[in-house]
C-alpha cells in the first residue's frame, strides 16, 4: 500500500526550474533598479516595473514553498531549499523597499554611491543566474558554485564601502542644513545595504547545499 501512495506523488518537483526562474526575475528587478537611479526626474515607470518583478518573485517563491510541501522526494534538504528560495526573494524584496522610498518621499536625484551600489546588485544578479543552473549537478560544478559564492560576498563587501562612503557624503552635504534629506537618503542607502546583504545570504545557502552535496 505505502509503496503505490509514493508512486502517485510527484517525485522531484520542479525546483531547478523555479531557482532559475527566479534569479532572472532578481536580474530583471535589478537591471530595473539601476534605471531607476540612474533616471533624472522620471522615476515611476521603473518604481513600477520593480514591484512588478518583486510580485512575480512572491509568486515564484510561493510556488517553491507549494512544492516542498507537496513533493515526497526533493533533490535537496527541504529547509535548505526553503531558505535558499527565501534569500532569494529577498533581495528583490530590499529592491522594492528601496523603490518604494524613492516613490514616496519623490527623490528624483540620487548620489553616485547609490548608483553605483545598485550596480553591484546588478553584477550579482548576473552571478545568482549564472550560478541556478549549475545547482542541478552541484557534485559536478562544487568549483564553480564556491567560485561565484566568493565573489557574491566579495560583492557584498564593495557594497559596504560604498554605503560608508554615501553615509559620509550625505551627513557632509545634508547634515546640518537638511536633516530630512539626511534621514531620506539614509533610508534609502540602508535598503541597498540589504540588498547585497540578502545576495550574500544566497552565497552562504549556496555553499551549504555544495558542502553537503559535492
Amino acid at each position: 500500500m505505502f509503496a503505490w501512495f509514493q508512486r502517485l506523488l510527484p517525485k522531484t518537483g520542479n525546483f531547478f526550474e523555479l531557482f532559475e526562474a527566479q534569479a532572472a526575475t532578481i536580474l530583471a528587478g535589478a537591471e530595473a533598479t539601476v534605471r531607476l537611479f540612474d533616471s533624472q526626474g522620471n522615476t515611476a515607470d521603473e518604481i513600477a516595473v520593480v514591484a512588478a518583478r518583486e510580485h512575480d518573485a512572491d509568486e515564484i517563491t510561493r510556488q517553491v514553498l507549494t512544492s516542498v510541501r507537496s513533493t515526497f522526494l526533493t533533490p535537496f534538504d527541504r529547509a535548505a531549499i526553503t531558505s535558499l528560495i527565501g534569500s532569494m526573494d529577498d533581495t528583490i524584496d530590499e529592491m522594492h523597499a528601496a523603490a518604494t522610498a524613492i516613490g514616496l518621499y519623490r527623490l528624483t536625484s540620487f548620489a553616485p554611491e547609490m548608483r553605483e551600489m545598485a550596480a553591484v546588485a546588478v553584477e550579482a544578479a548576473k552571478l545568482t543566474v549564472e550560478a541556478m543552473p549549475l545547482m542541478r549537478d552541484v557534485a559536478r560544478n562544487g568549483d564553480r558554485l564556491h567560485a561565484l559564492t566568493e565573489e557574491l560576498v566579495r560583492l557584498e563587501g564593495r557594497a559596504d564601502e560604498m554605503h560608508a562612503a554615501g553615509l559620509k557624503r550625505t551627513l557632509d552635504e545634508c547634515g546640518e542644513r537638511d536633516t530630512l534629506r539626511f534621514v531620506i537618503e539614509k533610508e534609502v542607502y540602508k535598503h541597498l545595504e540589504r540588498i547585497l546583504d540578502a545576495f550574500e545570504d544566497v552565497a552562504d545557502e549556496i555553499d551549504g547545499i555544495v558542502i553537503d552535496h559535492a
